[in-house]
């Protein structure tokens, strides 16, 4: 009997088909059993009746415990009333392998408890729905960029040095010969890319060693970054308001069933499928913050209370652009017009989300550049291959990067995005 996947039942109702899976639940009523049977697909009802298995596989399957993988065949039904609308009756079961006492049951878990069988807990409805957002994130990430003519570039996750700061790197011994440090970002090596092919983008993990316990932070999260050789601010802000309408629109047409599993509310992410997104200067942003009396002064970076203050006033991402120079990182450009500001930008998503993307244009003076990196207090030994980038064909570029663990907690409306990877890491957490 051929395998057949739940996902694919509407395909054969009034067939004999095989499912390969696992027992999420059951409950009995009298001489028939109802076996609910997930295969990452879907779940699935299978009707057991002592008519159809007799009497040793039909007590066979009142024993089985949660998570026993298991061969069922039977004939599928259509039912408005089962998961899925199918439902299969079965004619024979076989057990690949018995569990018992399996660890996670309907009653509720402490989050420890739950992070700690975290191997476990990702084949729960909620983690499931979860993951298969995010894996459509990252799907339509690529998609996106293959459209519209990207090459992706692998940027390497050893470096040399900071690209950030130096005070939040994860440091490595290497070969004993010296120091080695776990990226913070691909941004640098994708600039490269951009002056070798116009326009690429880096898709990896990314680590930060930051002592941050909030909940929008992991100390090692998967980020994608585009690059695009002769571009300005004005278009990496466009550029970043296409991706991130088409990525809620593709999760929206899509993951329609993971977000009702979530009870996501998708009317508040239908407006940010629509363009354009909202703008404004960090000057305005500072005006707004102080008349809904949130003390902040003129030259500080803002935190989860200021974005969420600010994302509140709108029904889709804002971006806010033009931060001081002092608050930004050593490639950022400065305004020509305003020398105490960046030409870079925020994204801010709606609902107390936060930054999903940081990006802007860069440093594209060779003279410029390497003045900022010694005033910033590193080393011009280990840049000497970024300035080459000044020196041979300069032109003006700009990109992005977006967090994949924010974009999908805020898709799936997630108040912590510990749930948005399948094993999070954590300043107190590298276990599973």
């Amino acid at each position: 009997m051929a395998r057949v996947y739940i996902e694919e039942l509407s395909h054969h109702a009034g067939s004999r088909v095989t499912l390969k899976g696992w027992l999420a639940g059951k409950r009995s009523s009298g001489k028939i059993h109802f076996l609910q049977v997930r295969d990452g697909t879907g779940v699935c009802q299978c009707v057991a009746s002592l008519a159809d298995l007799g009497a040793d596989r039909f007590a066979a399957a009142d024993h089985m415990g949660q998570e026993t993988s298991l061969e069922a065949t039977g004939i599928v039904r259509e039912d408005k009333r089962a998961p899925g609308g199918f439902e299969l009756t079965l004619k024979s079961i076989e057990i690949v392998s018995p569990a018992s006492d399996y660890p996670i049951t309907p009653k509720d878990h402490g989050v420890a408890f739950l992070l700690d069988n975290r191997h476990l807990w990702i084949r729960s409805s909620r983690q499931h729905a979860i993951l298969r957002v995010r894996s459509e994130v990252e799907s339509a990430c690529r998609d996106f960029f293959h459209e519209r003519g990207f090459v992706l570039f692998d940027a390497p996750i050893l470096t040399p040095t900071s690209c950030e700061g130096t005070t939040n790197l994860f440091e490595l011994d290497y070969f004993g010969e010296r120091k080695a440090y776990l990226t913070q970002s691909g941004q640098l090596y994708a600039e490269a890319g951009a002056l070798a092919f116009g326009k690429v983008y880096c898709f990896g993990p990314t680590f930060r060693a930051e002592k941050s316990k909030t909940r929008r932070h992991l100390t090692e999260f998967w980020m994608v970054e585009p690059e695009v050789a002769y571009c300005d601010l004005d278009g990496d802000m466009e550029l970043a308001e296409q991706f991130v309408s088409y990525i809620v629109g593709r999760v929206l047409e899509r993951r329609g069933a993971e977000l009702k599993t979530l009870e996501r509310d998708t009317t508040k992410l239908q407006a940010a499928a629509q363009l354009p997104y909202p703008r404004m200067s960090y000057d305005e942003a500072i005006e707004r913050l102080k008349k809904k009396g949130v003390a902040v002064d003129w030259g500080d970076d803002f935190g989860g209370d200021e974005e969420t203050a600010l994302s509140e006033e709108f029904d889709r991402p804002v971006m806010v652009h033009r931060y001081p120079t002092a608050c930004k990182a050593f490639y950022m450009k400065q305004d020509p017009a305003r020398a105490d500001v960046a030409l870079c930008v925020d994204m801010l998503a709606p609902e107390g989300h936060g930054e999903i993307i940081g990006g802007g244009q860069r440093e594209d003076d060779y003279e410029t550049l390497r003045s900022k990196i010694t005033s910033h207090g590193l080393p011009l030994a280990p840049f000497e291959w970024y300035l080459d980038l000044r020196r041979y064909g300069s032109v003006p570029h700009a990109g992005f990067g977006m967090g994949i663990e924010r974009m999908t907690g805020w898709l799936c409306g997630i108040h912590h995005i510990r749930e948005t990877v399948p094993f999070p890491r954590m300043m107190e957490r590298l276990e599973p």
